[in-house]
C-alpha cells in the first residue's frame, strides 16, 4: 500500500513536531517535508510533490490564504488548514475552504493526553480524506485504509423508553456531511425557500468553527442558520448546525422537536457524529423525517441512515459525481439505507417535495 505523503507548513516548531510524530506513527502516512513558512515550503515543492499539505492559517512572512491561492492557481494539491481556536482564525480558515482547501483541523494542544489521542484520530483521518478528494483534477485512486475500532451511537444515545410515537404531520430534516461538506451545504441551504422544514445538520468541524460557519451561512441564505444550543426548538425556516466537539441529538416532546447538545466520546471517530443525529431522528421522528447524507470520507451516518430508512423516513444520498469524497454516501448506499441518489443541486428540491 502506497503511503500518503504529507508536507507540514506551520511557523510553530512544536506544532510541526507534534504533527510529524502523529503522521509518522500512522503506517499509511509519511512526512516528506516540514516548513516554517510558505517560502521554505515552496523550495520543498520544487523537489517533491506531496499528496497532502497541512497549512497553518497565520504565519509571519506569508499567510495561509495567500499561499493556498498560489498553489490552487498553479498546481492544485489537497490542502488541510491547521488552525488554532480564535475568532479571526476561524473566519480565515472558512474563507480558505471557499478558496479550495479540503478541510480544517484544530491545532493539537499540548499536555492533554485524551485531547492528543483524539486529535490524532481526527487529524490523520482528515489528511487521509484529503488525499482522496477531488480538487478539480483527477482524484488519486482510493487507498485501502486500516482504521482503529470505533464506538457506535449507543455510546451517546439513551436506551429508548418508547417508539417514535404520537402521530404528527410536522416534518423534520437531518443532514450529515464531512470532507467537502461546507461548500456542499452552502449550495444546498442557499437553494432552500423560507418555508422549508426545520433542519438539523452535522458537519464534521472543530469547535468554534461551527459558530463562524453558521453565521456565514445565515448571512447568505433565506432560511435562518444558527449554531445549535441545547433545547433549541426545530422550527420551519430554521437550520441548526451541530456545534463542533459536541454531539447533537433530535428529541421530541409532544409535537415539539428540539435538540439535545451533549458531551460524549468520539462516535464513528467523530464528535459531533452523523450516526448519533440520524439514529435519534429514527427514534423520535420516524417516518416524519427526511435524512440527507453528503460528501465525506468513512461511514459515519450509514448505520444511522439505515435505522431512519427502516423507521419509514425518506433518505437521500449525494451522488458520486458531485461529492468531493464519495465515502459516507457510498457506505449508506451499500447498506441499502438510501431511497434516492441525487446530484447535489437536486437535493433541495427532493427535500421540499418529500416534506410537503
Amino acid at each position: 500500500m502506497e503511503k500518503i505523503r504529507v508536507l507540514i507548513v506551520d511557523d510553530s516548531a512544536v506544532v510541526r513536531q507534534v504533527l510529524e510524530d502523529m503522521f509518522d506513527s500512522d503506517p499509511g502516512m509519511e512526512v516528506i517535508g516540514s516548513a516554517r513558512d510558505p517560502f521554505v515550503a515552496a523550495d520543498i515543492l520544487k523537489r517533491v510533490v506531496p499528496d497532502v499539505i497541512t497549512l497553518d492559517v497565520e504565519m509571519p512572512r506569508m499567510d495561509g490564504l495567500t499561499f493556498l491561492h498560489k498553489i490552487m492557481t498553479q498546481k492544485p494539491i489537497p490542502i488541510v488548514m491547521c488552525s488554532s481556536l480564535t475568532e479571526k482564525n476561524s473566519e480565515t480558515a472558512l474563507k480558505a475552504l471557499e478558496y479550495g482547501a479540503v478541510d480544517i483541523i484544530e491545532k493539537p494542544r499540548m499536555g492533554v493526553k485524551q485531547f492528543l489521542e483524539e486529535s490524532k484520530v481526527i487529524i490523520c483521518d482528515s489528511v487521509k480524506a484529503a488525499a482522496q478528494a477531488r480538487i478539480g483534477v483527477r482524484p488519486r485512486k482510493a487507498t485501502l485504509i486500516k482504521v482503529e475500532p470505533k464506538l457506535t451511537a449507543d455510546a451517546v444515545l439513551e436506551k429508548p423508553t418508547s417508539h417514535a410515537m404520537i402521530q404528527t404531520t410536522e416534518s423534520v430534516v437531518v443532514v450529515g456531511a464531512s470532507t467537502g461538506g461546507t461548500e456542499a451545504l452552502k449550495l444546498f441551504l442557499e437553494s432552500l425557500p423560507l418555508n422549508s422544514p426545520g433542519m438539523v445538520v452535522v458537519q464534521h468541524m472543530p469547535e468554534n468553527f461551527t459558530a463562524a460557519f453558521s453565521r456565514r451561512l445565515d448571512g447568505i441564505c433565506r432560511v435562518t442558520v444558527k449554531e445549535a444550543q441545547n433545547d433549541d426548538t426545530v422550527v420551519p425556516g430554521r437550520v441548526l448546525i451541530a456545534p463542533g466537539n459536541k454531539h447533537t441529538l433530535l428529541k421530541r416532546s409532544g409535537a415539539r422537536y428540539y435538540v439535545e447538545v451533549k458531551d460524549g466520546p468520539l462516535v464513528s471517530r467523530h464528535r459531533p457524529s452523523v450516526d448519533v443525529l440520524f439514529r435519534s431522528a429514527a427514534r423520535y421522528a420516524g417516518k416524519n423525517a427526511v435524512g440527507v447524507i453528503m460528501t465525506g470520507m468513512g461511514d459515519d451516518g450509514a448505520k444511522g441512515m439505515l435505522e431512519m430508512y427502516e423507521a419509514g423516513a425518506y433518505t437521500v444520498a449525494q451522488d458520486e459525481a458531485t461529492c468531493v469524497v464519495f465515502g459516507m454516501p457510498k457506505e449508506a448506499i451499500k447498506l441499502g439505507a438510501v431511497r434516492t441518489v441525487s446530484p447535489l443541486e437536486g437535493i433541495a428540491g427532493i427535500v421540499m417535495r418529500e416534506t410537503r
